[in-house]
């Protein structure tokens, strides 16, 4: 049923294009320019982007990296509410300030759960073992933070798409690789402009 998104559309040098690559290159891109607006819409895009990243990191064997997508396509339906519903009385949320006791949770996540992933990731044969698990935990912090409109949610995001612009790289996804060079750029961008609209913790 979703052989076609594996269909090989073009090769951009040694990494054969699927159909489901484009679609995540695209709706990745879109994800991204609506989160730095600052827009509900990003979450049924990013979960349109999830499911075909999804079958693009099963077929490339990147199981942490499959494993994130499902994840993602949850928290996204969570932080879709959250953002329409999760402030004063069921308000919309506001851009804020993470608290140091969320960002030391965080980034305790980061490190305990990168340990914990390369273990078993390296039990069941992942392409890249810690890697992988470093940008999942990553990934997975910057998105917990997205999901509460914590400005500190950009650092997180743009630490990952450092690391996973060489990862695609060399393993040979150069169109995945191509979108977090943009993704990093909107990061930047995302962080700036949220920045403007921050409204003190």
């Amino acid at each position: 049923m979703i052989d076609w998104l594996n269909q090989v559309l073009f090769v951009l040098g040694d990494d054969q294009v699927s159909v489901a690559e484009l679609l995540g290159f695209v709706t990745g891109g879109a994800c991204v320019v609506l989160t730095v607006l600052a827009h509900v819409a990003n979450f049924p895009v990013g979960i349109a982007n999830s499911a075909f990243f999804l079958v693009l990191f099963v077929s490339a064997q990147f199981y942490a990296d499959a494993g994130l997508q499902v994840i993602y396509i949850v928290l996204g339906f969570v932080g879709w509410w959250q953002w329409v519903r999760g402030g004063p009385q069921r308000t919309a949320l506001e851009p804020g300030h993470a608290s140091p006791l969320m960002l030391a949770g965080c980034l305790a996540f980061v490190v305990l759960g990168t340990a914990g992933l390369t273990v078993l990731l390296t039990a069941v044969d992942d392409a890249a073992p810690f890697w992988d698990a470093l940008t999942t935990a990553i990934s997975l912090a910057a998105q917990f933070l997205l999901n509460a409109k914590k400005i500190e949610s950009w650092f997180f995001w743009i630490a990952a798409d450092v690391i996973y612009v060489p990862f695609y790289l060399v393993k040979r996804l150069d169109l995945t690789a191509i979108v977090y060079v943009l993704f990093l750029g909107l990061c930047v961008l995302g962080l700036r402009q949220w920045r403007r609209t921050l409204v003190p913790a």
